[in-house]
């Protein structure tokens, strides 16, 4: 089991999210806890006004009074409503909001099982109840507990992994129409929004490509862009802008372009750690001396490490991202440094590339050189050893006529005489 907790500033808003979820029939409200009325009767208001009687209460907590949980089961797990009302009742208790109103919603629209519950953290009387790092601290030992006494599978391993996981927006998908392009937009936003740390427009955007989804401003002389307007668009597979374009202030976690320049402050402080291991893993590759841009973005894609070029119209790169998903940090290539910046390492790969050539040249020359002389070492032997052999030939020739004379020298003179041939007689017969 995976718990989320947030903070909205309206209980309303966190109200109508689910009851728009209801309403489309992507989603159920399941249970209300400490209501007077079941929860299949209850309208919104009646759901509404309980929350705000204890709000109303407490006038120094109207930006921190809402919480709005998520419970997130492993998708092979097949859990009733009567389970999850049981397992939503004791992670309430077990967190300290047990004797708070809390309504439970059952979604549908996700690939995994899981319940959102809506509750206020002012009490009876009036006081808040604290929730400073509650998320650290009551709701990960709930979720220990009731993993073992529900017999969940634990987020340990491979549910929290396969709950981290973005999944890209589904071009054919949400071609149909504006709900199902908004519902796709916001599951990739509540994901990247919250996990990376970027601090610029183009940074988000680097990441959002990566899902298919760009934040637009629109054109610099357009209401959009002086109205500080911010648009969310699905790209199709060649990078272009499709579907139906969704505003920022209609999305629940309110991704506009105040609440995004607030957080670029805030990443570039929590992002600084992690420059030093990108920097470290980018020397490591560098100094192997890649011959192409390609070469060098294969190999860092290896270590979780994507690179994203930009480039004019005409093809041209004048600028590089890195996103580090190990960290979850991104960063310009000059933000690293000047020699990580697309130029510096265009002109770095270029001389690599040269020098590689010229290796092989040098190489190639040197082996033509060295044939040639083994060549002409090896023609310089064949002459001298056919003249040996001529020289030994004629000398042993010499030495076998003087032999031949010096055996003739020694025979007895009798032998070296011809023989004589006997005349026949002729007896006369």
């Amino acid at each position: 089991m995976v718990a989320k907790i947030t903070s909205p500033h309206s209980i309303k808003r966190a109200l109508n999210y689910n009851e728009q979820k209801v309403l489309k029939g992507n989603a159920e409200c399941i249970y209300s806890g400490n209501y007077l009325k079941d929860a299949s009767e209850l309208d919104f208001h009646e759901k509404l006004n309980r929350f705000k009687d204890l709000i109303d209460l407490n006038e120094r907590a109207q930006k921190t009074n809402t919480l709005h949980i998520s419970l997130n089961f492993s998708a092979g797990e097949n859990l009733d409503k009567e389970k999850l009302i049981m397992i939503a009742n004791s992670y309430m208790e077990k967190i300290g909001f047990g004797k708070q109103p809390y309504l439970v919603y059952e979604h549908h629209d996700a690939g995994h099982p899981h319940i959102h519950i809506v509750t206020t953290n002012i009490e009876a009387d009036g006081k808040r109840i604290n929730t400073y790092n509650i998320g650290r601290n009551q709701s990960e030992k709930a979720r220990k507990e009731i993993e073992e006494k529900f017999e969940l599978q634990k987020a340990n391993g491979k549910i929290k992994n396969e709950s981290a996981k973005i999944q890209a927006v589904d071009v054919q998908k949400v071609l149909y129409g504006n709900s199902e392009t908004k519902r796709a937009i916001t599951n990739v936003l509540d994901a990247v929004i919250n996990q990376y740390k970027y601090t610029s427009l183009a940074e988000l955007n680097a990441i959002l490509k990566q899902y298919n989804v760009i934040a637009d401003r629109g054109k610099e002389d357009g209401i959009t862009y002086n109205s500080k307007g911010l648009l969310f668009k699905v790209l199709d597979e060649n990078g272009k802008k499709v579907g139906v374009p969704i505003k920022a202030s209609s999305i629940y976690s309110q991704p506009i372009l105040s609440n995004l320049e607030k957080k670029f402050e805030e990443n570039e402080i929590k992002r600084q750690p992690d420059k030093q291991k990108l920097k470290i893993a980018l020397d490591i590759h560098l100094v192997k001396n890649p011959r192409s841009l390609d070469e060098l973005i294969k190999a860092l894609q290896k270590e979780n490490i994507h690179v994203v070029l930009r480039q004019n119209d005409k093809g041209l790169i004048y600028g590089v991202t890195f996103i580090d998903t190990r960290t979850k940090s991104v960063f310009n290539g000059s933000d690293l440094g000047k020699q990580y910046s697309a130029a510096a390492l265009q002109e770095k790969l270029s001389k690599n590339n040269q020098q590689t050539n010229d290796n092989k040249e040098t190489i190639t020359a040197t082996k033509q050189k060295t044939s040639k002389e083994e060549k002409r070492e090896n023609g310089q032997e064949t002459k001298k050893e056919k003249t040996e052999v001529r020289t030994i030939y004629k000398e042993d020739l010499l030495q076998l006529m003087m032999k031949q004379e010096r055996n003739e020298a020694r025979m007895p003179h009798q032998l070296l005489q011809k023989k004589k041939r006997k005349k026949k007689r002729n007896l006369g017969l």
